[in-house]
């Protein structure tokens, strides 16, 4: 506990509020274009220790930033830039009342400060997740108001000090989340502009970071008008550090998605819909003398599984003059708790070092599917800086083909997923969240899989459900292309795989980094190979504890395997016979073809690990039910592929594409379906593969993978 107190009612009513968008006073939300009504009165401020009291036995402890104090926000934010001191260093940071403004959301970034989602409570797993990262961040939820400038004219009328009208919303937040198909979706997906706005108070004078998880696809900053920086590229984490004077500041955010093919000449190219605006969370934390960085986390254990030898590298940086700096941690699993021992460390004048320390578990809680358990894992300087995460130990290794979790032979069933939700697009929720999970859940799967990085908290839930993830890091395109061709490209898809893997290696569930989707034969020239090879050579060195892996377009394997799979652990295939292919064949000749397939990949990639990671069909109420795209030919084909991989000893997984309906490109019908059914009936702009429709409907197919699954160990 962190000694923090609120009103169980407060946050149950500002949990019904995030998840509804409906005050608790029973008024709906004000309309597009309307004017907001006046704030209720703030909530009661949290109650917090004093300085010497934070329930770690130390003064000034990693999170003693003193208390959070709420109060409405000004009519309107932005009425001017603030003047700012013009040296603040980090140094002087001191204890800080770091403030979020908002009108009954009190409750709501308290739960931001102490690490959880809004939705937490009540979360999938074995308990609520905890969102990792650095102490004393304070989440940005809300209230923002959001303007749309579809003219991109904001710029030049002085929006970037914040004085624009608009509506109330919530972040995560997505300003174009309908419609996603015909004409009217076409014109939604090119793009637009949006302009995001929000205020925040701070009671000490200092250096802060305001850290977005992620916008779509340009985003410029502002603070009180001052122009902070660019950033462009969704689902990749990127922050801004700015000196602060006491009081209230404002933050602007422009964001740009317009033209997606532009995106994709920038190495940006989606398979999905592009929607804009901030999509995930944004949160704001002081900057102290030091600062503990993101670790990282292994684990070894002895032949009998009795004894596990735990290491942790941890980086470390000063930002003030030349000193020593102790960092102390501690694992904890209920009432067990072990001291991470790391040793004084001199820090030149803003430095930075890593360090590392290796600590011996006996009887460790181990992490699997089958028992997800979770430590608390906590980092600090002492009254300067923290961090904090829950993590799991376990140790994965692969050989002969086989991947072993824990000493124990694994293997991988599921479904991959797509974050995107009718209304909300991308900008999920922590209900919408949990229904992934539980959508798995409902399969019986031990395992998911994502073209694209994953929101750190629906990576928390999987941890807590125990649900493998087989996680991509790389340029996502279309089968056989490669978008990232030149050196400039290149460097730049490198970089954000190298961003994706220190932003989730604490995870347990991430057992490996797949580097591209659905490359044919041996790569593509212009840059695949080198990518390839280079990323494999560094995440061997740096987290030898994941599988490397690379997504094979099934119907364009290789004879041989070439150089681009010199490094590469794992092997995931697309598998779409019985859909793209032997679409009206009887079931014995798919499964024959099916085999077929297996065995020749099996030939190519002797020794490597491998999977089929997509499988599946198309289905809807437009067509006959047991007819190409109806309901049952779907299930129909789905039994027959499981039953046929459950009968290969040899392969490693199955993951069915996909969890659930989600929207793409408006002019995406199916793709070449059409050409072996010319009648089909597909709605442009959703991939109906879904398990699940684009409501969270059940299709009969959930039913049929549940009882195909059913009887396979979790591992």
């Amino acid at each position: 506990m962190s000694g923090i107190r609120t009103s169980n009612f407060q946050q149950r009513r500002a949990e019904r509020e995030r998840q509804t968008g409906v005050p608790a006073s029973g008024r709906a939300p004000t309309a597009p274009g309307r004017r907001a009504p006046a704030p209720p009165p703030p909530a009661a401020p949290p109650e917090l220790p004093s300085p010497g009291a934070n329930g770690n036995g130390r003064n000034g402890g990693p999170d003693d930033w003193g208390p959070i104090e709420w109060e409405p926000a000004p009519a309107r934010p932005g009425g001017g830039p603030r003047r700012l001191p013009r040296r603040v260093g980090a140094g002087r940071v001191g204890p800080v009342l770091l403030a979020v403004l908002a009108f009954v959301a009190a409750p709501l970034a308290l739960a931001g400060l102490l690490g959880l989602s809004s939705s937490a409570r009540g979360g999938a797993g074995s308990g609520p997740p905890v969102a990792q990262g650095p102490t004393g961040a304070v989440a940005l939820n809300g209230p923002w108001t959001v303007s749309h400038d579809p003219g991109d004219r904001g710029s030049l009328r002085g929006w970037a000090a914040g004085r624009f009208p608009g509506r109330t919303v919530w972040v995560p937040n997505v300003a174009n989340p309908a419609p996603i198909t015909r004409t009217a979706g076409a014109r939604n997906y090119d793009g637009s502009v949006a302009w995001y706005r929000t205020a925040f108070r701070v009671a000490g004078a200092g250096t802060y970071a305001v850290r977005f998880a992620s916008v779509n696809h340009r985003a410029t900053v502002w603070m009180d008008g001052r122009r902070l920086g660019s950033h462009a590229g969704t689902y990749q984490p990127f922050e801004f550090r700015f000196p602060a004077a006491a009081g209230t500041h404002n933050l602007v955010v422009k964001v740009d998605w317009r033209d997606p093919l532009q995106m994709a000449r920038d190495g940006f190219h989606r398979t999905w819909f592009n929607f804009g605006g901030i999509n995930r969370g944004v949160t704001i934390r002081p900057i102290a003398p030091s600062e503990v960085l993101s670790p990282s986390l292994s684990t070894r254990l002895s032949p009998d599984g009795h004894r596990a030898l735990v290491t942790l590298s941890v980086g470390v940086r000063n930002h003030v003059r030349a000193r020593p700096i102790l960092l102390a941690g501690t694992l904890a699993h209920g009432d067990k708790r072990i001291k991470l021992p790391f040793a004084t460390r001199s820090f030149a004048a803003r430095g930075t070092a890593v360090l590392r320390s290796t600590v011996s578990i006996s009887d460790p809680a181990l992490w699997s599917p089958s028992h997800p358990n979770l430590y608390d894992l906590q980092l600090g300087v002492a009254g300067e800086s923290g961090y904090r995460a829950r993590v799991g130990l376990r140790q994965l290794t692969w050989s002969g083909g086989r991947i072993f979790l824990n000493g124990r032979p694994l293997a991988l069933h599921g479904a991959s997923i797509e974050e995107d939700v009718r209304g909300r697009g991308d900008a999920l929720t922590g209900a919408d969240q949990d229904a992934i999970v539980n959508g798995l859940k409902s399969i019986g799967a031990n395992a998911t899989r994502s073209q694209h990085p994953l929101d750190d908290q629906l990576l928390a839930r999987l941890d807590a459900a125990g649900i493998l993830v087989w996680q991509g890091i790389g340029p996502v395109d279309a089968p056989g292309n490669w978008s990232s061709q030149g050196p400039r490209l290149t460097r730049l898809a490198e970089d954000r795989a190298r961003a994706t893997v220190r932003e989730e290696r604490l995870h347990p569930s991430v057992i490996a980094w797949n580097l591209a989707n659905e490359i044919a034969n041996n790569g593509h020239s212009g840059g695949q190979v080198g990518y390839v090879n280079t990323l494999a050579r560094q995440l061997h060195a740096s987290d030898p504890g994941r599988l490397v892996a690379l997504d094979v377009w099934g119907q364009r394997p290789p004879r041989v395997a070439g150089p681009i799979y010199r490094g590469v652990d794992a092997i995931g295939a697309t598998d779409y016979v019985g859909w793209y292919e032997d679409t009206f064949a009887p079931a014995g000749t798919v499964q024959r073809d099916i085999r077929a397939r297996v065995e020749h990949l099996r030939r190519v990639f002797a020794g490597r690990v491998l999977i089929v990671s997509e499988f599946g069909a198309e289905a809807n109420y437009l067509n006959r039910r047991g007819a190409p795209g109806g309901i049952g030919f779907q299930a129909r084909l789905l039994r027959l592929h499981i039953r046929t991989y459950r009968q290969l000893s040899d392969l490693s997984g199955m993951l069915v594409w996909n969890l659930r309906d989600f929207a793409v490109t408006p002019s995406f019908a199916g793709g070449s379906i059409h050409r072996q059914v010319p009648g089909i009936r597909l709605l442009k702009g959703l991939n109906q593969k879904g398990l699940y429709d684009y409501d969270g409907r059940p299709k009969p197919a959930v039913g049929a993978v549940r009882r195909a699954f059913a009887g396979l160990p979790a591992g």
